[in-house]
């Protein structure tokens, strides 16, 4: 049985009658006729020209709306008068088939990302606890769920540690993709020349991203550039979000930095909880690299010179500190030694990571030449010490994190103890002062920086 362009017509005035006041249907919708459907180009007789601007300007996203959710299409309008009317034939769509319930549901969840073996520190805390949050109650609170950060910092496994931890201890849908599969799966519609497998492919694309309880989408800033994609997802995220339905969604920047994303979209994603994630600081690089060799084979042969060297070699994200321990893995199952001594990791890591434990130029480097410099630790600097042998240098140290590196006043409070960046700013300026009279501190500085080259 096929379903004619009345008919489906008709289903949409249904529709549209329950969205605006009695007046304004009997005054642009009632009198409205479907004339065709030819590729995906709705024709419609419209009484007067006036029609055309209302129905195009101010009902269009309400219009656009319903025929996607009758079809899983998005059609384009054309209205016209009688007098421009041109004859033709019409195409009929076939009836939507009853979706039959999936025996097993693919969540293209990844079962060993949980919470449990996420390492938690200052930068990432906040979207922890959100992530915790929105796990226990989906659909409740943060909806959406917005994690940005740069690539490699955590974003992935906290969204499948959410995934995971729902689909355990409830019965709800959960689904995980990347925009760029949601693209593709898209456009797949629009590659289909055939009506019914068109319909049928819609149907099942619609059936896939609307049918759940809990939606993750990871690397939305792929959706730029892609106009039609961002159209549909505005469509799935209403029909999620108005069902109370979880959306979690990641990306590399802020929602107000997806300047190639539509301003509606954009502000949707700020309707719940958008959270970052901060590259990790010292001591939480110390805490993930401990994690990650839990119960492997170098587990009891390192100590804790040889994890603080690759903590302060691996500044940047998760990722680098993954592959360096993989690459100590691999050495060290070809040398066997009885310990893993730091001569011996540097000599492993040595093609892999800067064997100089100053980075160039970062928060770490700048800490360990300072500490070295004044001889107190790393921990006194990130401490809660004020004494005077300790303020001083963690001022200077500070300064010169502002001055050396590109961080801003936020990641460098996180690195020096999760201080308020207001704390780092007033050392900052403190130092910024004594250097205009203080011939002492000029050349401490230089000999500092020295250090650092």
């Amino acid at each position: 049985m096929k379903t004619s362009t009345q008919e489906l017509f008709n289903k949409f005035l249904t529709e549209i009658a329950s969205k605006v006041s009695q007046n304004a249907y009997v005054i642009w919708f009632s009198q409205l006729e479907p004339l065709s459907i030819n590729n995906d180009v709705f024709t419609i007789k419209v009484p007067m020209e006036v029609h055309k601007q209302i129905l195009s300007e101010t009902y269009h996203d309400t219009i656009d709306a319903i025929f996607f959710s009758l079809t899983g299409i998005n059609y384009t309008f054309k209205y016209v008068t009688e007098e421009e009317i041109e004859v033709t034939p019409e195409v009929t769509l076939p009836e939507l088939p009853q979706v039959k319930k999936e025996e097993e549901w693919d969540t293209h969840l990844k079962k060993e990302y949980t919470f449990d073996n996420y390492v938690v520190g200052n930068s990432n805390r906040l979207a922890f606890i959100a992530a915790r949050a929105v796990a226990e109650a989906p659909g409740t609170i943060h909806n959406p769920l917005f994690i940005y950060g740069r690539s490699g910092l955590g974003k992935t496994h906290l969204m499948h540690a959410i995934g995971n931890y729902i689909t355990e201890n409830s019965n709800k849908k959960v689904l995980y993709t990347t925009s760029n599969e949601y693209r593709n799966d898209f456009t797949g519609i629009a590659s289909i020349n055939n009506g019914v497998s068109k319909m049928n492919y819609a149907n099942e694309f619609k059936n896939k991203y609307r049918n759940v309880d809990v939606l993750i989408i990871d690397d939305i800033q792929f959706l730029t550039d892609a106009e039609k994609t961002q159209q549909e997802f505005f469509h799935t995220f209403n029909e999620l979000h108005q069902a109370n339905k979880q959306i979690i969604i990641s990306s590399d920047r802020s929602p107000d930095d997806l300047k190639k994303i539509e301003e509606r979209l954009r502000s949707r994603f700020m309707w719940g909880l958008p959270v970052d994630i901060y590259p990790p600081d010292f001591n939480l690089r110390c805490d993930i690299i401990r994690a990650k060799i839990k119960n492997t084979s170098i587990e009891n042969k390192l100590n804790s010179d040889v994890i603080e060297y690759i903590a302060n070699s691996c500044v940047n994200d998760v990722r680098h500190i993954e592959g360096t321990i993989r690459r100590l893995l691999a050495y060290t199952a070809m040398m066997v030694p009885d310990k893993i001594t730091l001569d011996f990791a540097i000599e492993a890591l040595k093609d892999y990571v800067n064997t100089n434990i100053y980075i160039n130029n970062s928060i770490a480097s700048i800490q360990n030449a300072v500490a070295e410099y004044f001889k107190i630790s790393v921990e006194d600097l990130k401490g809660k010490r004020r004494t005077n042998n300790v303020v001083r240098p963690r001022h200077i140290a500070m300064y010169l994190c502002r001055v050396e590196t590109d961080e801003p006043l936020i990641k460098i409070g996180l690195e020096f103890g999760g201080r308020d960046h207001s704390t780092v700013s007033t050392a900052i300026d403190k130092i910024k002062e004594e250097l205009e009279t203080d011939d002492n501190l000029n050349k401490m500085l230089k000999e500092i920086k020295h250090k650092l080259q």
